[in-house]
């Protein structure tokens, strides 16, 4: 447990926990010669059990509540030290506040110097305490009168603070990142950098690898101490230092947190629930500057209320924080806002949602989400980010309740809610993502009924279509998973039904008709586009758009530049491949001698070979080829030629216009690409 004293200046904090714990807090020359606390002290009380009881030591000057500030954050239990001859004063009062707008719940009153007056003033003091805290969460806290110089009364608190130790809810760990707020930074000869904070969540064990933020600077756990002592963990609510490898004094101090990767997020804009004290005099306004305190932190920072709108005095909003500088905080974070001037505590809240984006949301969808955000669980924020009929971003919603992956998922599958995507993970409600899957091939069914000459529907279209609440990225997962089990296919951006042809229409049968004898007479040697419009006496561009529209139902195949083959033509080239590869020793074959098996010209037949590498029919091995797989689950089956169809080379030609002798003519090479 750690437990935190509050209250005015010299009103006995230090010697209370020097009493309680035998270790003097005020550390500093400065503090030792002027006899005020300035920064803060730690001490810590062992209790039967092993287990202990850490103490935070504020100061109570009011230049210094910036100091105390730091030390209140991730705290378990408050004692408000109240003086029996000056009684309740400023900071009594300012503490108080800070502590109830940090919602410090458990703790109680410590009336000290009672040895400087008499019973009468003691129990005045009491009552005048009593009444001040009759509205707080303290109102049922318990007033202890002690003396520190005489001992009076301390026996009493000490076995009172065991008690409130033995009845201590240990915080989550197991379930949640690390999370380690600094409040101070030194360093150790021998040992190099150690900082000295509260473990707000999760656990650290030596070798652990670690960031500073918000600079984002990466370290590692040389080694851990409580109380002075190596220790092999440190878990949420303990006090303990941290020797770190990997930075420098300088790149870290009092405001930093030292944190699991995962949640390393930092923000310059927070949105949160802001409560003004009803002692303030003036409403907060829109764009008020002001002091913002989490954690350790202290940055400056305009609050952003809607326009027109303002805080009165004991009143609450959701507003805007627009930090100078960025910081890190999460979901739940408890914040203190001071003025501009860092002399009076205005109010504080609660931090709803910390990564707050400059995307424009209407008014109401944003009001919804940081509804949903307000809602007292994990499980019930997702439930009703869920009833808001939009995805939930995993990614975004993990960091937000520093939460495992692991441990989120069992939340996903209670909520009934399917993740899609990897780098950008969205949760869809399972019903929705069958509602969407189920729609997709009616649609589809529609369009191609519609639009019989289109290939297919753009995916963007059919998203805008039939889910728009989802990213392209999303909605591209959901279409793969269709196309893996062969209800839809895709190909680029666009999505058809396996069983759709382009060309299903009665011109265009005509114009298959026509066609398709053409190219098989061709066998082979099948013609350029130019050359096969002229032969049916059509327009090239008429031929072209048909074939490139045919193409998309297998039935002819493109290989480049311009010609176009039926499927049973190229099963049968790619048989007269695999025999060409046979006819070979090692069954690595050129392409001079598939040019010999088909008849080809060189130029043809390395064009061929170049579309079945395309294929995977054929792999390219320098100026050789070897068969790769087998092209009748791709081209269909095919007879494969017993012999070539060129029994031997062409023999060397000379060019026509050469008028050198015989003796100096350089004959071509026939196999030379």
């Amino acid at each position: 447990m750690i437990v935190a004293t509050a209250g005015h200046i010299d009103h006995g904090k230090t010697l209370l926990v020097k009493t309680l714990t035998g270790v003097d807090t005020d550390r500093l020359p400065e503090e030792k010669a002027r006899g005020i606390s300035i920064d803060l002290g730690f001490a810590y009380l062992p209790l039967p059990n092993g287990e202990l009881i850490g103490f935070v030591d504020v100061p109570g000057h009011e230049r210094f509540v910036r100091n105390m500030l730091a030390g209140v954050c991730g705290i378990d239990y408050a004692l408000l030290v109240v003086a029996a001859d000056d009684g309740v004063m400023p900071q009594t009062l300012e503490h108080l506040n800070i502590l109830n707008l940090l919602h410090i719940q458990r703790g109680a009153v410590v009336i000290t110097k009672v040895d400087r007056v008499d019973e009468t003033r003691v129990n005045q003091v009491g009552e005048n305490v009593s009444a001040l805290l009759s509205s707080t969460p303290f109102a049922n806290a318990k007033v202890m009168p002690v003396s520190a110089v005489s001992g009076a009364g301390i026996s009493e608190l000490r076995e009172m603070l065991k008690r409130e130790a033995a009845a201590q809810t240990s915080r989550t760990s197991a379930d949640q990142h690390f999370r380690y707020a600094a409040d101070r930074a030194f360093s150790v000869p021998g040992s190099g950098t150690v900082v000295t904070g509260t473990v707000f969540n999760g656990k650290v064990i030596p070798g652990d690898r670690l960031v500073i933020s918000p600079a984002g600077n990466e370290v590692r756990v040389r080694g851990i101490q409580i109380q002075g002592k190596a220790a092999q963990q440190a878990v949420a609510g303990q006090r303990c230092a941290l020797n770190l490898t990997g930075t420098d004094l300088e790149a870290v101090s009092r405001g930093d947190w030292v944190l699991a990767p995962a949640i390393h997020q930092p923000t310059q804009r927070i949105a949160g629930r802001v409560s003004v004290l009803a002692s303030e005099t003036q409403s907060l306004k829109h764009w008020t500057p002001v002091h913002l305190h989490l954690a350790t932190a202290d940055v400056t920072a305009r609050l952003a209320i809607r326009r027109g709108e303002s805080i009165a005095p004991g009143a609450s909003a959701i507003v805007q924080l627009q930090l100078d500088k960025p910081i890190g905080a999460l979901h739940g974070d408890r914040f203190i806002l001071r003025d501009q001037s860092a002399t009076r505590t205005l109010g504080g809240g609660i931090v709803l949602d910390p990564f707050v984006t400059t995307q424009r949301k209407s008014r109401d969808a944003r009001e919804a989400e940081l509804a949903a955000l307000e809602q007292p669980t994990p499980q019930a924020t997702l439930d009703a980010l869920i009833k808001l009929n939009r995805p939930v971003d995993l990614q975004r919603f993990e960091t937000l309740f520093n939460m495992p992956a692991a441990h989120a998922a069992a939340l996903y599958e209670k909520a009934a809610l399917v993740q899609i995507g990897k780098d950008t993970r969205i949760g869809v409600p399972r019903a929705r993502q069958q509602q969407i899957l189920d729609a997709v091939v009616p649609h589809l069914s529609a369009f191609h009924k519609a639009q019989p000459q289109a290939a297919g529907e753009e995916a963007e279209t059919l998203r805008k279509a039939l889910a728009p609440e989802l990213s392209g990225d999303a909605f591209g997962t959901m279409l793969r998973a269709l196309a893996d089990t062969r209800k839809i296919e895709t190909s680029g951006s666009i999505a058809r039904l396996p069983a759709h042809s382009t060309t299903a229409n009665t011109a265009d049968e005509k114009m298959w008709q026509l066609v398709q004898p053409a190219l098989e007479a061709a066998g082979f040697n099948a013609p350029v586009i130019k050359d096969l419009a002229v032969q049916l006496k059509l327009k090239d561009a008429i031929v072209k758009d048909f074939l490139y529209r045919k193409a998309k139902s297998g039935d002819v195949m493109r290989v480049p530049p311009e010609r176009f083959y039926t499927k049973a033509t190229l099963a049968k080239l790619a048989a007269t491949a695999q025999a060409t590869a046979q006819a070979q020793p090692n069954g690595v074959f050129t392409a001079a001698q598939y040019r010999d098996w088909t008849g080809l010209g060189r130029g043809l037949a390395i064009e061929i070979l170049e579309f079945m590498d395309t294929l995977g029919v054929t792999q390219r091995i320098g100026d050789t080829r070897k068969m790769r797989k087998d092209f009748v689950p791709i081209l269909g089956a095919a007879e494969i030629p017993a012999k070539p169809l060129l029994a031997a080379p062409r023999p060397a030609q000379l060019p026509p216009s050469s008028n050198k002798p015989a003796n100096q003519r350089r004959p071509n090479n026939y196999y030379r690409r």
